[in-house]
């Protein structure tokens, strides 16, 4: 298939800007593969799509504030994006404007916190490494913002968005953007859930890059989705093999813990615990083994994340779920609803 047969069209109203005051408040579309079709509902009702034996998987990652801004020696503002560590207090970044930023200039942050450019890069990233005389991540707490996406209009993020783009129960600190379908759990509903008798399991994917990096091919057979490393523990690969043997169902939270749980049995015969890459790109074709069912947000057109739940659920019935899902004036993307596929 061609990218450009996932495309729909979205006004620009519909992208959320902000927050729903409650987390648990969005809307819920249920698309059922089985009966091929789509219903309305709401996430306070996702226990009631639950059942007794169920592994819920959520990814415990941690977002922290990966926007710096800082100035040049002649006092050209420039914004630094962290994409990723390269070790010794070297990170990737994206910059903006980057042309004013050519190899061995320097950036300062504030009198504790400077960075070199030490490279740059055709596809416009770069490396920088920090200097100074503190800890660098926990002046990187203290000085960054919210690494918002750049569809959210905002000059400024609110100081709510650093609890509000962060998952109740994130726990790992190293993301870059928030696992967003896990957003609408609050812990009232994460005790319903345990109390239907569904087992909870943790995994652990850093939200890099590589998760929302355009597609730039029209053939998806052409398109590699970057590697991401994750995590999955002893015991929670214990939960799922037997989840597996038993023949209950494994329901991921979110795309990025999707891939991880598919390149995990993609690569050995059972669910294996321990320090993973997520190598595999899902396009149509690929046959599911991990996952059974998938809560996610709605995701941009022509993305590599929409093109995986196309897979998972099927081409025609998520466009035409997406298509209702405007008309019906859903909100959309990070701060959105979220599609409940079964």
């Amino acid at each position: 298939m061609r990218l450009s047969d996932f495309d729909y069209g979205l006004p620009t109203s519909l992208i959320a800007q902000q927050p729903l005051e409650e987390r648990s408040a969005s809307r819920m579309l249920v698309v059922d593969r089985v009966a091929n079709n789509f219903r309305d509902g709401m996430f306070t009702n996702l226990p009631s799509y639950l059942r007794e034996g169920d592994v819920l998987v959520l990814n415990n990652t941690k977002v922290f504030p990966a926007r710096l801004l800082g100035k040049t020696a002649t006092g050209a503002r420039v914004e630094i994006f962290l994409i990723g560590e390269t070790g010794n207090n070297s990170w990737l970044a994206l910059a903006r404007p980057g042309k004013r930023l050519a190899v061995g200039k320097t950036i300062s942050f504030d009198e504790r916190l400077t960075a070199t450019v030490t490279a740059k890069y055709d596809d416009g990233q770069l490396e920088i490494a920090f200097e100074t005389s503190g800890d660098v991540n926990q002046l990187i707490d203290e000085l960054g913002r919210t690494p918002l996406p750049p569809y959210i209009k905002r000059e400024v993020d609110s100081i709510d968005d650093r609890e509000r783009y962060q998952t109740v129960y994130a726990s790992n600190r190293g993301a870059i953007a928030a696992p967003t379908a896990g957003l609408h759990f609050t812990p009232d509903i994460l005790q319903k859930v345990k109390n239907i008798g569904v087992k909870i399991a943790e995994i652990t994917l850093h939200v890099g890059y590589g998760t929302f990096e355009p597609v730039r091919v029209d053939d998806l057979s052409q398109h590699k989705v970057s590697e991401e490393r994750y995590e999955i523990s002893d015991e929670t690969a214990e939960i799922l093999n037997k989840a597996k043997i038993e023949d209950r169902r494994i329901i991921a939270v979110g795309t990025t813990t999707t891939r991880a749980l598919e390149s995990n049995l993609a690569r050995f015969d059972s669910f294996t615990g321990g320090d993973h890459v997520a190598d595999l790109t899902i396009t149509p074709g690929y046959k599911f083994k991990a996952v059974d069912a998938m809560l996610t947000n709605f995701h941009l057109p022509q993305s590599s994340l929409l093109v995986l739940v196309s897979t998972f659920a099927g081409h025609k019935l998520i466009m035409n779920a997406y298509r209702h899902a405007v008309a019906a004036e859903y909100r959309f993307y990070s701060y959105g609803d979220c599609v409940l596929i079964v």
